[in-house]
């Protein structure tokens, strides 16, 4: 188990003691993103394969950075640059696939693509941001926060075990969930309540492995012990909370945000439950964010599910079962 993480910084340090991991980044004709891959780079966490307009790619570089022996797959659109990161992964020639400047939903339609892409059978893919906040002692997870408008009780059980397993890679043992509502009690008509005590429920039984889990609790009772404490709520969560389970991807987004642009907070974005961990960073990201989302594919990439053999591949479970992910239950944000 690696040491836990406190800052986005430690988790760079912490990915810098593993072997590079070859990234395919799509889209990568624009300054930001080349600097942010040569930091990467100079710092032994990636060799990386840029795709896009090669021109366009040597006009950005300039004499910032550094492309020799950096290989370049020509793409002419958006659509063919993400299918060839996506084919780069598939053929074995990277292990891992980062958002350039491209429209999210392009990216990510050619990721979930059943017959191309790097879905899983029976994997629910879902967002995971990690968030560095000033006032907090500790990285937070949020999720999802980008990928699953508004998921089920079974769709939540998988998000909320796709963070687990990612924190432990990170080096929290046990992670200490929160499910979020906009009460503490249950309440029928609140219908995130009722999906927030199941959830508790599932994991002392066992059905969510690996983390202490509390719901419904309000952002407050989550993050504050004293607040917690105040409303008489007894809490092995409250105070001291690793995973912000959320309602819904417009409630978390808004969350996320909120903390990035007014409390001060530093967030890097991964996509989880997918054969190769994906960098989903937004092209407002500063560089911090985008190299720690780096730093997350380095640490996740050999824990990443397989993608079955082309001649057995099943057909996604039922969602009753696995909650597989469905097209119409995926709408990745733009950014």
């Amino acid at each position: 188990m690696a040491r836990q993480a406190a800052t986005l910084d430690d988790l760079v340090q912490q990915a810098r003691t593993h072997a590079r991991i070859r990234v395919a980044v799509v889209a990568a004709e624009q300054g930001l993103v080349l600097k942010t891959v040569q930091d990467a780079a100079s710092l032994g966490l990636i060799e990386p394969r840029l795709i896009g307009d090669p021109d366009a790619i040597v006009a950005c570089a300039k004499e910032a950075v550094d492309l020799d022996r950096t290989m370049i797959v020509a793409a002419k659109s958006e659509a063919e640059a993400a299918q060839a990161g996506v084919d780069l992964v598939r053929t074995g020639e990277a292990d891992a696939v980062m958002k350039g400047q491209i429209h999210t939903d392009a990216f990510m339609r050619a990721l979930l693509d059943t017959e191309r892409g790097l879905r899983v059978s029976g994997q629910r893919v879902s967002h995971v941001f990690m968030v560095d906040i000033p006032t907090y002692p500790k990285l937070l997870a949020i999720t999802d926060a980008a990928i699953n408008i508004s998921p089920d009780l079974n769709a939540k059980a998988q998000i909320l075990q796709n963070a687990i397993v990612l924190l432990r890679h990170l080096g929290i043992e046990t992670p200490k969930v929160a499910v979020l509502s906009a009460v503490e009690t249950v309440n029928p008509a609140i219908v995130s309540t009722l999906d927030a005590a199941c959830l508790a429920l599932m994991a002392k039984r066992g059905q969510i492995a690996g983390a202490i889990v509390d719901g419904p609790l309000a952002f407050d009772n989550a993050i504050s012990a004293d607040a917690a404490r105040e409303k008489g709520i007894v809490s092995e969560v409250a105070g001291d909370v690793d995973i912000l389970l959320v309602p819904d991807l417009v409630s978390g987004n808004i969350l996320a945000k909120n903390l990035e642009y007014l409390a001060g907070a530093t967030a890097a974005g991964l996509v989880m439950g997918l054969s190769a961990p994906v960098v989903l960073s937004s092209r407002a990201d500063p560089p911090a964010a985008r190299l720690a989302g780096l730093a997350l594919a380095v640490l996740t990439h050999r824990s990443a599910p397989s993608l079955p053999d082309t001649e057995c591949a099943a057909e996604p479970e039922s969602a009753i079962h696995c909650a597989a992910q469905p097209e119409t239950a995926c709408g990745p944000i733009g950014g």
